[in-house]
């Protein structure tokens, strides 16, 4: 199973695997956004933002894929956008849940240079105050689904890290 995963590391299958991972979870949101009338808050931005870095990066990493060393590079940056991730995914299931305690805006708060919902606006800009996420199924919410999920992969993504550092260090790298 750990030599699956090892080649996995250098495939660029993981990273097209990623790119629909999140193509898809892009889509979700925009259909609960414009088909079920389920508007996005703040926290809801900042998570498909974090998504769209994952896309981006994995598109760099298929680009890249012939450059030697870079493959450990991308692991790296793919599992902080995972970290990034994690810590919104964790912020929206908490003010959710109500273990977590601030205050919910409508302004994205993104730099002049980087006005996402300003180029964007039919994907990054907030609609609606934070509070509670739509169910998915079986009684689970984005929230918690997205917690899960980013957890799982932050984790899969650092044990990446870990395989391409033996790569990199191993004589057949």
């Amino acid at each position: 199973m750990l030599d699956f995963i090892k080649n996995l590391s250098r495939s660029g299958w993981y990273w097209a695997g990623l790119v629909v991972w999140g193509l898809a979870l892009e889509g979700t949101a925009l259909y609960y956004q414009y088909a079920l009338d389920q508007w996005p808050c703040v926290l809801c931005i900042h998570v498909r933002i974090w998504v769209m870095g994952v896309i981006l990066v994995s598109l760099l990493a298929i680009a890249a894929a012939k450059k030697p060393g870079l493959n450990l590079f991308f692991h790296v940056l793919n599992t902080l956008m995972f970290a990034g991730l994690v810590e919104r995914s964790y912020i929206l299931l908490g003010t959710e849940r109500g273990f977590v305690f601030g205050s919910c805006v409508m302004d994205l708060g993104l730099p002049s240079w980087f006005a996402l919902d300003k180029w964007f606006p039919k994907i990054f800009e907030v609609w609606a105050s934070c509070g509670y996420t739509p169910e998915l199924v079986f009684g689970i919410t984005m929230a918690e689904a997205l917690m899960v999920m980013s957890v799982l992969l932050f984790i899969f993504s650092l044990l990446m890290v870990v395989l391409s550092i033996k790569q990199a260090g191993s004589p057949r790298g």
